[in-house]
C-alpha cells in the first residue's frame, strides 16, 4: 500500500493528515489531472455522510475539482453506494465520497469511483497518490476562464430511492410486513426508510436523528443489541441494519438473533439459483468468511471462491470468474446484476425478496448454514511489520492451527483502515476458539501493542 490509501480509499482522524483541508484539495486537483481525458470536460459526483467534518472535506475537493479545472456534482448526504450509482446515472467522469464508513466520527475518509462506478484499481490509485506526494497538482492549472463551476444535484436522493424500489420486482409484496431499520445516525437515514416504505411495509426506524457526532456510536451494523431488542419487543419479521456511509447490511432475525453477511449470502445465492440467475453457480467471498459458508456452497451445489480481503477484491474476482454475487461476513455484498459495488439496502431488498418467494421466517433461511465458533480480537498495534517476520507470533499461531486440526482455522491479518491487527479464530467449541484467540491475541499485544 502507498502512503495515502489503504484498503478502501484514503481515511483517518478528520482534521490531521491526511484527513486535512490541504490534502483534500490536493487530492480534488488529482483527481481531475489524472483521470481527465485530453479535450473534454470532467464532471465528479462529491457525496458525504453525517460526519462534522464532512462539510470542511467538502469544500477543500471542491476547490481542489475547480481549480483544475473540474465541474463538482454535489448530491448532499448519500449512501456511498449512492453516490456510484448517480456517477454512472448522470454520467460523470468519477465519483468521490467523503465518508470513513463504519468507523466513529472522529475519523473521516475519501473513496473514488471510475465513470462506470467501480472502485478504482491499485494502478489508478497509484497516479492519484503519486501526483499528491510528489506536488505535481500545480501542473496544468488553467486560466481564470477555465476555472470550474459547482452544481447541486436536488435530486438524488429520489433518483437513487427510484434505484433501488425498481430493483425489487419479487411478485409477492412487502404489505403489512413491519420492519425496524437501525440507520447508524448515517447516510441512509433518510433513503432506507423511504425505500422500504415506498414498498409497502411498516417501517420503525431507530437511530437516524445524525448530529455529526454520532454516527456509528454504539449502533449500526457494527453494534445491533438495540436493534435486536427492538425487534422482539415490536414483533417485527425482521431487523436491517447499515453503517454509517450505507454500503453494509447486518440483519437481526425475528428472534432478534444477529445474521451475519456470510448467512446472507447463502439465502440469496439459494434464490438467484432457483430462478436460474446464478451466474456459473458462484458465490464469491473472502479469506474471512466462516468456514460454514464453503460447507453450506458444497452442499448447495454452489461453486465458492475465497478472495482476499476487501470488497474491492471480491468485486475484481468476481468480474474475472464471472460471477453475479458476491461479499464479506461484514455485510458488504455485492449484487452485480443492479449494483457496481457493495449496497446495503438493495442487499436487504434482495434478502426479503428471498424470505417472500420461500414463504419462511428468516430465522429457518439462516439455519441453511451452519455458523461455526468464530472469536475476532482487534489488537491495536503502534507499527505493522511483516507477521511472517514477527517470530512469538508465528508461533503462537502455528500452535492454534496443530491442536485445531481440521476443525477450525486461524487467521490475523492488518486492518486496511486502522491501526488495528485482527486475530480470527474458529473451532469446534466457544471455548476452545476462545483460548486459541485470546491466547495469539495477547502474544500480539506484548509483540506489537
Amino acid at each position: 500500500m502507498g502512503k495515502l490509501f489503504g484498503t478502501d480509499g484514503v481515511r483517518g482522524e478528520a482534521n490531521r493528515h491526511p484527513m486535512d483541508v490541504v490534502t483534500a484539495l490536493s487530492i480534488g486537483r488529482a483527481v481531475v489531472l489524472t483521470m481527465k481525458r485530453k479535450d473534454r470536460g470532467f464532471t465528479a459526483v462529491v457525496g458525504k455522510d453525517t460526519r462534522v467534518s464532512g462539510d470542511m472535506l467538502e469544500s477543500a475537493l471542491v476547490a481542489g475539482i475547480t481549480s483544475a479545472g473540474g465541474e463538482p456534482r454535489l448530491v448532499g448526504v448519500l449512501p456511498t453506494p449512492g453516490v456510484a450509482f448517480m456517477t454512472r446515472s448522470l454520467p460523470a467522469d468519477a465519483g468521490i465520497v467523503i465518508s470513513a464508513s463504519h468507523n466513529p466520527y472522529q475519523d473521516n475518509g475519501i473513496k473514488i469511483f471510475t465513470g462506470p462506478g467501480f472502485k478504482l484499481s491499485e494502478e489508478q490509485e497509484g497516479l492519484i497518490e503519486e501526483c499528491v506526494l510528489n506536488s505535481r497538482t500545480e501542473e496544468a492549472a488553467p486560466s481564470s476562464a477555465g476555472i470550474g463551476r459547482l452544481q447541486s444535484v436536488e435530486d438524488a436522493q429520489e433518483r437513487y430511492i427510484d434505484f433501488l424500489t425498481s430493483t425489487f420486482t419479487d411478485p409477492s409484496s412487502m404489505k403489512g410486513m413491519k420492519l425496524v431499520l437501525d440507520t447508524a445516525n448515517g447516510a441512509a437515514f433518510k433513503v432506507a426508510p423511504a425505500v422500504f416504505s415506498r414498498l409497502g411495509a411498516s417501517v420503525e426506524t431507530i437511530h437516524n436523528r445524525p448530529n455529526g457526532l454520532n454516527i456509528n456510536d454504539q449502533c449500526g451494523s457494527q453494534h445491533t443489541q438495540d436493534l435486536e431488542k427492538r425487534v422482539i419487543e415490536s414483533g417485527a419479521a425482521l431487523g436491517l441494519a447499515f453503517d454509517g456511509d450505507g454500503d453494509r447490511l447486518i440483519a437481526v432475525d425475528e428472534k432478534g438473533k444477529r445474521i451475519t453477511g456470510d448467512q446472507i449470502l447463502i439465502i440469496c445465492a439459494k434464490r438467484l439459483k432457483a430462478l436460474g440467475r446464478l451466474k456459473n453457480d458462484l458465490v464469491v467471498s473472502t479469506v474471512m468468511s466462516n468456514i460454514g459458508l464453503r460447507m453450506a456452497c458444497e452442499h448447495r451445489g454452489f461453486r465458492y471462491h475465497s478472495s482476499k480481503v476487501g470488497d474491492r477484491f471480491v468485486l475484481e474476482d468476481m468480474q474475472r470468474l464471472g460471477a453475479v454475487l458476491g461479499g464479506e461476513e461484514s455485510g458488504h455484498l455485492i449484487f452485480l446484476e443492479h449494483q457496481t459495488t457493495g449496497d446495503g439496502i438493495l442487499a436487504a431488498l434482495q434478502l426479503i425478496a428471498a424470505m417472500l418467494r420461500e414463504g419462511k421466517p428468516l430465522s429457518e433461511l439462516a439455519a441453511m448454514m451452519a455458523v461455526y465458533p468464530q472469536r475476532l480480537i482487534n489488537v491495536a498495534v503502534k507499527h505493522k511489520p511483516v507477521l511472517a517476520g514477527v517470530p512469538e507470533v508465528m508461533q503462537a499461531v502455528k500452535a492454534a492451527e496443530r491442536e485445531l486440526g481440521n476443525e477450525g482455522r486461524v487467521m490475523v491479518r492488518y486492518s486496511g483502515t486502522e491501526d488495528l491487527c485482527r486475530v480470527m479464530v474458529e473451532g469446534p467449541t466457544e471455548e476452545i476458539t476462545e483460548s486459541h484467540a485470546a491466547r495469539i491475541a495477547e502474544t500480539l499485544k506484548k509483540a506489537l501493542g
